[in-house]
C-alpha cells in the first residue's frame, strides 16, 4: 500500500508543473485523495462489503468532488488534476499512467447490467470536460482534447478532437 501511495505522489509531481513538493501534494491534492479513497472502497467492494464500499466512496465524493464507483478498475499511477466533477462509472476500466483533468465523465450510454462504461488504455490523457461514453475502448497513448464527446472506440496513439481522430 505504501508503495502505491509513493507511486501516486511521484506521478502527481511528474505530471503537474505546479506541484512544488511531495508534502504539498500529499496534503492538498483532492485528485490524489479521491484515488486513495477509491483504492480503499475498491478493496471493500472486492471483499463483498459493497454497502460499506458505496458509503465510503460517497463520503470521498462529498469531500473531493470526484466520484469513482468502487466497482471500477483503475491501474497504477492514475492522476486526476483539478478533479472537481470527475465521474467514473462502475464498469469502467482505466489502465496505468492515465491522466484526466476536471469535469471528465467515463460514463454509460445504457442502463444494462452488463459492461457499459469505457475501457481506457495505458498512457492516456483526457482533457477537461471530455465525455467518454459507453462500452468502448480507448487505445494506449491516446490524447482526448477538452470538451470532446467520444462514443466510438479510438485506436492507439491517436488524438481525438471534436469527434475526429488524428494519428500522433
Amino acid at each position: 500500500m505504501l508503495h502505491r501511495i509513493s507511486e501516486d505522489l511521484k506521478a502527481a509531481l511528474r505530471q503537474d508543473p505546479a506541484a512544488r513538493n511531495w508534502l504539498e501534494v500529499l496534503l492538498t491534492y483532492p485528485g490524489l485523495h479521491a484515488v486513495w479513497g477509491y483504492r480503499i472502497s475498491h478493496f471493500l467492494w472486492q471483499i463483498k462489503l459493497k454497502l460499506i464500499a458505496r458509503m465510503y466512496s460517497n463520503w470521498v465524493r462529498a469531500v473531493t468532488g470526484i466520484e469513482i464507483h468502487p466497482g471500477a478498475k483503475i491501474g497504477r499511477r492514475f492522476f486526476i488534476d483539478h478533479g472537481m466533477g470527475v465521474v467514473i462509472g462502475a464498469t469502467a476500466v482505466v489502465g496505468d499512467d492515465v491522466m484526466i483533468y476536471h469535469d471528465v465523465t467515463l460514463g454509460a450510454r445504457t442502463n444494462a447490467s452488463s459492461k457499459r462504461h469505457p475501457t481506457i488504455g495505458n498512457n492516456v490523457v483526457i482533457g477537461s470536460g471530455a465525455r467518454v461514453l459507453g462500452d468502448i475502448s480507448i487505445g494506449d497513448g491516446v490524447k482526448i482534447n477538452a470538451n470532446v464527446v467520444v462514443t466510438k472506440s479510438v485506436p492507439a496513439r491517436t488524438m481525438v478532437d471534436s469527434s475526429e481522430f488524428f494519428a500522433i
